[in-house]
């Protein structure tokens, strides 16, 4: 995706953790945690569930380590240039939907880290094998860049869009939180126990959605094969996929995030949508 020049006024970045963000390679919640990371190194998603809502009561911010500026975080290696580019283009697409029907807009800070520990403003810490993960009490966007690598591994694709997605679908779960639709998913959760798994799909799903509405609206910048390396991430992190790698039965009552097929269904849904309301369709009848 042919991302252009961009300004770090823009953006709201920092780099934090144990191990910075590293020359290797390309350098760069609660129920609202995208579990990528957490499936792609093998933990049971519901223990990170867990895991994550347990350090939300801790209150302590730690050592950042926020030593760096953020044209110092941007310019410090490939994954760290395109992760930056990618959230100013995130931040003007979804302001301008945002004006478009009048709701006043936020935008999510990014920490970009690799290989170590990372502590947020409101989600206690966190280690580099919980994954990308967006946190809802600071509105942060939360990667470790050696996860590009690993996604690469798992997905056979080493393109630039199908990183763009995992942190175009952490974006998506800012969104549901500055709407208030993750405290309402999280209140129906508590009400309805038995129905917490299919509105976590249900979360994760329009969080997909809403990275392909993202790349939708910026249809000129699309390259050849992005949708297909796109598709490909998707397929790859599907739970039932997931499963089967595993070496596992596939059983839908333990997705988290929806099969193969409808977490690219959902990718493909944003992108080709000229609706901004078209991702709302996976809590219909929720």
């Amino acid at each position: 995706m042919r991302l252009g020049p961009f300004d770090t006024s823009e953006i709201n970045v920092r780099s934090s953790g144990g191990g910075g963000i590293g020359a290797g390679g390309l350098g760069c919640g609660t129920l609202v945690i995208a579990l990528l990371g957490a499936v792609f190194f093998g933990l049971d998603p519901m223990q990170t569930i867990g895991m994550v809502e347990g350090v939300q009561q801790q209150t302590g911010s730690g050592d950042r380590g926020d030593d760096l500026t953020e044209e110092q975080v941007c310019s410090s290696g490939e994954y760290a240039q395109e992760s930056c580019a990618a959230l100013a283009s995130l931040n003007r697409t979804w302001r301008a939907t945002f004006a478009e029907v009048g709701l006043p807009f936020e935008e999510p800070a990014l920490d970009l880290y690799r290989n170590g520990r990372v502590t947020t403003d409101g989600c206690g810490s966190a280690t580099s094998a919980a994954g990308p993960f967006y946190c809802p009490a600071d509105k942060g966007i939360y990667i470790d860049t050696g996860f590009y690598d690993e996604l690469a591994r798992m997905s056979g694709t080493g393109g630039d869009f199908a990183r763009l997605y995992v942190i175009s679908h952490e974006y998506g779960h800012h969104i549901q939180n500055i709407t208030g639709l993750a405290s309402q998913v999280r209140s129906a959760q508590q009400r309805n126990p038995r129905a917490a798994n299919q509105l976590q799909v249900a979360m994760e799903l329009q969080a997909d959605c809403y990275a392909g509405m993202w790349a939708g609206k910026n249809r000129n910048l699309i390259e050849p094969g992005d949708l297909e390396e796109g598709l490909q991430a998707a397929s790859s992190i599907g739970d039932d996929t997931l499963q089967r790698n595993a070496g596992q039965s596939v059983n839908p009552e333990g997705f988290t995030h929806g099969s193969s097929a409808q977490r690219m269904a959902a990718l493909k849904l944003g992108l080709e949508s000229r609706d901004n309301n078209a991702c709302d369709v996976f809590f219909q009848g929720a």
